[in-house]
């Protein structure tokens, strides 16, 4: 993927030396971890419609919810699988019998099923290690024998007992487990250790059971734990748009897939000419703002307000790491405070404005006199009012 598109990505040599090459996968947690963020609440109707956005930028697998903790996640899921999507449809459960009978009950084909396996989150619900033994072999057995793949999710391991770790995600694989998922809950890992959790689990429990990497972004780490988890052999990442998530969020599918492809090229499905499109939906739909300096997708990444940048704006590759195209966003200058000549030179010929080369400073002063007195930026129509009060 990067290779055919390396004409839209500047990043130059540097990264060369690390490349890890190949393909991976995404799984996109939205809405059911993405929900998890505080104050946002999805009907069944809302995850619908955030599911056939996230389909449309290719991701191959879709969680569709937990059916078990409501009605409306029941529905949604029954939506949602329904609904003809190109993505698989994935299931959430705990290793509680309760939990699997529902997928069961609901058709569905693939799900997560997790559980505790630090011994604090054991402490905490007063459960010993041979018990949540026990209920990751019921669970997991009871959920193959009725035709759903499994990907076993154990949750906390990277605050796990590496014995117990171990322990658990045998015991799910020898129930029926297909896939494994090494889970950062609570966003502890660095990259090194994440990489290192991924190449256990994988000598562990061989080559023919794939493992994932969910992590969180606790402290900014997740989209660099997630590369590093790829390193070490992750063929799956999970993760959700924008960033979605409890406390500090999730990793962002949509920045992993351009970190991996434009850094590491490593090739993923994600339709990077879709991802701001998909990201404003979702955090329309979800009423969760986006930073307008958000990776990928915020609205500052290609506008240009100071002086010194917008006079090297014919010429991309000297003052962004990737094209704008790249991403289906575009580009311009704004003008403010921090304007120079250059800015209103851009301004007056895209507005079409006849004002002579000789006032371009003297207009200068007057939009850098205004930006800062409205402590912002100068609109289109105010330039246009400044040039009508010059002309009088």
């Amino acid at each position: 993927m990067a290779s055919s598109r390396s004409d839209l990505i500047w990043t130059g040599a540097v990264n060369e030396p690390y490349a890890i090459g190949g393909s991976v996968g995404l799984y996109d947690t939205t809405l059911r971890d993405g929900e998890q963020t505080v104050g946002v609440v999805l009907d069944p109707q809302q995850k619908l419609e955030l599911a056939r956005a996230i389909d449309s930028l290719g991701i191959e697998r879709i969680e569709a919810g937990f059916p078990r903790v409501s009605q409306d996640d029941w529905d949604a899921v029954k939506l949602i699988a329904g609904a003809g999507l190109d993505a698989e449809v994935w299931g959430f459960s705990r290793a509680v019998a309760a939990d699997v009978e529902a997928l069961a009950e609901l058709g569905v084909q693939a799900s997560v099923i997790e559980s505790p396996i630090s011994d604090a989150k054991l402490a905490a619900l007063g459960v010993s290690r041979e018990s949540m033994l026990e209920r990751i072999r019921n669970a997991v057995s009871f959920a193959a024998e009725h035709g759903i793949t499994v990907a076993y999710f154990g949750v906390d391991g990277t605050r796990a007992d590496l014995e117990f770790f171990r322990q658990a995600y045998e015991t799910a694989v020898e129930a029926g487990a297909k896939e494994a998922v090494v889970v950062d809950t609570i966003g502890v890992a660095t990259p090194e250790a994440a990489a290192e959790l991924v190449g256990r689990t994988r000598q562990w429990l061989g080559p023919d059971v794939p493992v994932h990497f969910h992590g969180h972004n606790d402290f900014g780490l997740a989209t660099a734990a997630a590369a590093a988890a790829v390193r070490a052999g992750a063929t799956w990442i999970q993760g959700t748009i924008n960033g979605m998530g409890e406390r500090g969020g999730n990793a962002n599918l949509i920045e992993v897939a351009l970190t991996l492809d434009a850094l590491y090229g490593v090739g993923t499905n994600l339709r990077l000419d879709r991802a701001r499109a998909v990201s404003h939906v979702v955090a329309e739909v979800s009423g969760t703002p986006l930073e307008a300096w958000k990776p990928v997708v915020g609205e500052n990444l290609f506008r240009r307000e100071s002086g010194a940048v917008a006079s090297q704006f014919h010429d991309p590759p000297a003052i962004e790491p990737y094209s704008s195209e790249l991403v289906g966003a575009e580009r311009s200058v704004v003008l403010g405070k921090k304007s120079g000549i250059d800015s209103i030179r851009i301004a007056v010929e895209r507005l079409g404005l006849d004002v002579p080369e000789e006032q371009w400073p003297g207009l200068l002063e007057q939009v850098k006199a205004l930006g800062a007195e409205k402590r912002g930026l100068v609109t289109d129509e105010e330039l246009e009012a400044l040039v009508r009060l010059r002309e009088r």
